[in-house]
């Protein structure tokens, strides 16, 4: 009778653990506050990310963002592979809405997004960055992508440590991330 207790017990806890990991994950991640979007141009170190389909071959990431005079954030995506190989892709990122730059809409330059520019749109939501503008936590809605950046190739380790205790936080699984080499 006890072990059949103790039993339903932990049946019972794992439950409501589940159901409340459900929740954190159902629920988009709340973001920063305002981005200051001059601040947060110029040059961002990928030191690691979520998987993601068109950064697979990848081993250094970086991306470039500048301030455009119409308010909107010119975009260049740079991805050294394995073998030494450049490849970069031009984009233009905006406000998803007006007057909140910590979420934003990004669709970058490809024969894909000419052809149905809306559907080519991903979320660019500024999660962490901290008061100076050294390091960033970037995601997605649904938490199937995240970049921890940096403003220098390599962080200390409680830099990243920071890093991944905030995206935890925000209900990102960090066990998945691929490391810059």
């Amino acid at each position: 009778m006890k072990t059949r207790t103790l039993l339903t017990l932990g049946c019972i806890a794992v439950a409501l653990v589940a159901c409340s990991t459900q929740s954190k994950r159902s629920s988009p991640p709340p973001a920063t506050m305002p981005v200051d979007l001059e601040r947060y141009q110029g040059t961002w170190y990928e030191l690691a990310r979520l998987p993601m389909f068109f950064q697979r071959k990848c081993v250094q990431s970086e991306a470039h963002y500048g301030l455009r005079q119409d308010g909107r954030i010119d975009v260049l995506n740079r991805c050294r592979d394995k073998d030494g190989e450049v490849n970069q892709v031009n984009g233009i990122a905006e406000p998803q809405v007006a007057g909140r730059t910590d979420k934003l809409w990004v669709r970058f330059d490809n024969w894909f997004s000419r052809l149905a520019p809306d559907l080519t749109k991903g979320h660019y939501w500024v999660l962490y960055h901290d008061a100076d503008y050294n390091v960033a936590l970037v995601g997605d809605p649904q938490r199937k992508y995240l970049w921890l950046l940096s403003r220098t190739p390599e962080v200390s380790q409680a830099t990243t440590d920071q890093l991944l205790k905030v995206a935890h936080e925000r209900g990102y699984d960090t066990s998945a991330l691929i490391w810059r080499r």
